[in-house]
């Protein structure tokens, strides 16, 4: 018997049901004015996220409170929640990450970071249940003791039932006492995941130097985006009707502890299990 564990992307906002919420809608550009796609909207500290379209269009239920709009190639940005909003235009800015310097001297192939042991007729499940993309992330925390330059990201998908599914690996190094995530990529490293009741191998060669520093890092997998006009077909559909698999996606689960970031990149919660990313490259001697 297959055992199957899940990690709601889409969840109510159960967190905040003492709090009167208004709809707040817009798009996001950059300063050229182009849509900027897939970019976390949320209130971490009261769990409320969601993920703008590809187009940058997005829309959220929120109190009174300050809107975060997180994406790895631009600054943070921040937005006042005072009302309802139904055409909020957010201007992102570049963001300023240090170019990325090269280190002379020997190498050696090395794994970053494992998928640990796999448990068998195990799976772990992601679906998409009523509402938007919370921008929830699962992944594990890696340690660099030397210079690391980042070379194949690897995982699997057992079967997707998710049409128009993209997700984005993100690599975020954990600093100071208080462990705060600071981004190190300076382009999103997306892939399509397509429609199959079979197993998909997937290995992600960046197009940008990585190179990381000694030390911690977390590297996660996110769903943020899907075929929106299935979703809505699926909403309209009785729950009697509705397949068991539908806006599903499985993975392999692994003996090896991870985490789960919160919604709009919030605090990490840790999981006794992970979805077996690998990663592995240079190390420098």
């Amino acid at each position: 018997m297959r055992i199957r564990l899940f990690f709601a992307l889409l969840l109510f906002p159960f967190t905040i049901s003492a709090r009167e919420t208004v709809p707040v809608r817009g798009r996001i550009v950059n300063e050229k004015g182009e849509a900027v796609e897939y970019v976390q909207v949320g209130i971490s500290k009261l769990g409320i996220g969601a993920v703008s379209s590809v187009d940058g269009r997005f829309e959220i239920d929120v109190p009174a409170d300050t809107l975060e709009f997180h994406h790895v190639s631009y600054q943070t940005g921040f937005y006042p929640v005072s009302g309802p909003q139904e055409d909020v235009l957010i201007v992102l800015q570049e963001a300023e990450l240090p170019p990325a310097v090269f280190i002379g001297g020997d190498t050696k192939e090395k794994y970053l970071l494992r998928a640990g042991k796999r448990i068998p007729g195990t799976s772990l499940g992601f679906y998409h249940h009523d509402g938007m993309l919370e921008g929830r992330e699962l992944g594990s925390v890696a340690r660099a003791r030397k210079p690391f330059m980042v070379k194949d990201i690897l995982f699997s998908i057992q079967s997707n039932y998710i049409p128009g599914c993209v997700a984005s690996i993100n690599i975020y190094r954990i600093e100071g006492k208080s462990e705060e995530f600071v981004n190190i990529l300076h382009k999103p490293i997306y892939v399509s995941i397509p429609e199959s009741d079979s197993r998909q191998k997937f290995d992600i060669r960046p197009d940008e130097t990585i190179l990381l520093e000694p030390g911690r890092y977390f590297i996660a997998f996110q769903i943020v985006s899907v075929d929106e006009d299935v979703v809505r077909k699926y909403k309209e559909t009785p729950v009697s009707e509705r397949t068991a698999t539908a806006l599903h996606l499985y993975t392999a689960a692994y003996f090896k502890g991870s985490y789960e970031r919160s919604v709009a990149l919030g605090k990490l919660n840790s999981l006794p299990v992970n979805i077996g990313i690998v990663v592995k490259g240079l190390e420098y001697q």
